[in-house]
């Protein structure tokens, strides 16, 4: 009893978590044709590189001549409707049935249930699944055989690939749908879905997936660049355009926060000479980045829902609920939006990292200003906090701490004061200053303090970030 213990093999257990990538999918959809207004069945198929789509098709898997299998077997890529198939596959059948040997189908045959290709089953063999099989006997060896089977259609790569939702040409969004562009503009038409939660399923999923390959971009460039030049995140956004009284225009743009500056660019840059072809740069130290208000449900099981994008359209009072706003240096402001909340989570934490890492980069920043007639040199410094110099004899005027700073107030234009709070009295000093440029003044100002504070207090900048409230730190 004893030995035949010892000899029982070792119990297996079973693994707390299945090691099954979660980049992996598949599932059924259906696929919008806006050109040509045809809706056809697809199977979608995710992996970590390509969505493959895929569409059923009759192929010839034994019989009959050689060559005619080979050209039964559908190698299509076009898209066609049902209707087109049903057409198409009914003249291959009278084709190949008859160079079998077999005799065709009649001409009051031209329906679909009467052809044994359209049989609503997957034995496609002759027999319909709305008649009763026929007797045995002994079929021809070259008698073909018929099978349903999904077909891959289009492979599109996921790499620098973009996901929208917005119908074409107006400024309202798809219902439980989207569409998928790839670096090279194919585009998988649109992806109909029959809930909300299955479409923000597959989004999600796709969106994962298109993430995490940029971030292996950009780690691989981030090896060959200087410590100054280094990627901190890029991805596709819809920029909002306002074109007066006319409905609102919207285009895409491909965002990057990379060493010193925000780029903006038409189509991402893959080659090196790519990234000096920016359509605009500004400085991180000079951009405000701002998240747009949102609709908070009372509920906090919506709440985290709605900010993991996985609220129906309908529960949303704001067709746009992911928006961000970028104010840059000269008083320009941008707006733009993406598909879902863990990408604008995202986007405020690049944001916050891009900046902070800027500051303890340059550790310092001056700006001309005048106070009383006077030129002075306005400087921030990321170790002592504010000073202000002659600008002739450099001598210092003034400087106080970051923490001593207790208000400011502008006119919008050139001028603000700052209030500063004596160390010694408690009391309360006011500095007036006229800049040329005092936008990229005050946010390099909140820039400076957003990374004191980050380094005295990390926790501070997740607990005052809107959209972080409600994710999980990644």
């Amino acid at each position: 009893m004893n030995a035949a213990a010892k000899h029982q093999p070792d119990l297996l257990e079973r693994p707390a978590s299945l090691l099954v990538p979660t980049w992996t999918k598949t599932g059924l959809a259906l696929l919008y044709d806006e050109h040509t207004s045809n809706t056809y069945d697809v199977r979608l198929k995710l992996t970590k590189e390509l969505l493959i789509i895929q569409k059923q098709d009759v192929v010839c898997v034994s019989g009959g001549d050689s060559h005619l299998n080979n050209c039964c077997t559908s190698k299509t890529a076009d898209w066609r409707s049902r209707s087109e198939y049903q057409s198409q596959w009914h003249q291959r059948g009278e084709v190949y049935t008859r160079g079998s040997g077999s005799p065709g189908p009649s001409s009051d045959q031209s329906s679909r249930a009467s052809s044994p290709l359209f049989d609503s089953g997957l034995h496609l063999n002759g027999n319909s699944s709305n008649t009763a099989p026929s007797s045995p006997s002994s079929p021809s060896a070259n008698e073909p055989k018929y099978e349903k089977r999904w077909l891959d259609a289009v492979s599109l790569p996921l790499f620098m690939a973009r996901i929208s939702r917005r119908k074409a040409g107006t400024d309202k969004l798809r219902s439980n749908s989207f569409e998928v562009i790839a670096l090279d503009g194919v585009c998988t038409h649109v992806l109909q879905f029959c809930t909300a939660a299955e479409s923000t399923d597959w989004l999600q999923a796709i969106s994962t997936n298109i993430n995490d390959l940029t971030q292996e971009s950009i780690k691989t460039a981030n090896k060959y660049s200087s410590p100054d030049d280094q990627i901190v995140h890029t991805g596709w956004v819809c920029e909002h355009l306002q074109g007066g009284d006319v409905e609102p225009l919207h285009s895409c743009r491909f965002l990057a926060l990379r060493g010193s500056s925000l780029l903006v660019f038409r189509s991402p840059p893959i080659l090196a000479s790519d990234w000096t072809q920016a359509e605009a740069s500004f400085h991180l130290c000079e951009v405000l980045f701002k998240v747009h208000k949102l609709w908070i449900a009372e509920d906090c099981w919506i709440q985290t829902r709605f900010y993991m994008g996985l609220q129906q359209d309908g529960e949303l009072r704001d067709s746009e609920p992911f928006c961000f706003s970028v104010l840059v240096g000269h008083g320009q402001s941008f707006c733009y939006s993406v598909e879902l909340g863990s990408e604008l989570v995202l986007w405020e934490k690049a944001f916050q990292r891009a900046v902070f890492m800027e500051v303890q980069r340059v550790r310092t920043k001056s700006y001309m200003c005048s106070s009383q007639g006077k030129i002075l040199c306005f400087t921030l410094d990321f170790e002592t906090g504010f000073s202000c110099s002659d600008s002739g004899s450099k001598k210092t005027i003034w400087k106080y701490k970051f923490s001593q700073l207790k208000g400011s107030s502008d006119d919008g234009k050139t001028r603000v004061k700052l209030l500063f709070q004596n160390s010694e009295n408690k009391q309360i000093e006011m500095k007036e200053l006229e800049f040329a440029n005092l936008t990229a003044v005050l946010h390099c100002i909140h820039s400076f303090i957003a990374a004191k504070v980050a380094t005295v207090d990390p926790v501070f900048v997740n607990n005052h970030s809107l959209t972080q409230k409600y994710m999980c730190s990644s």
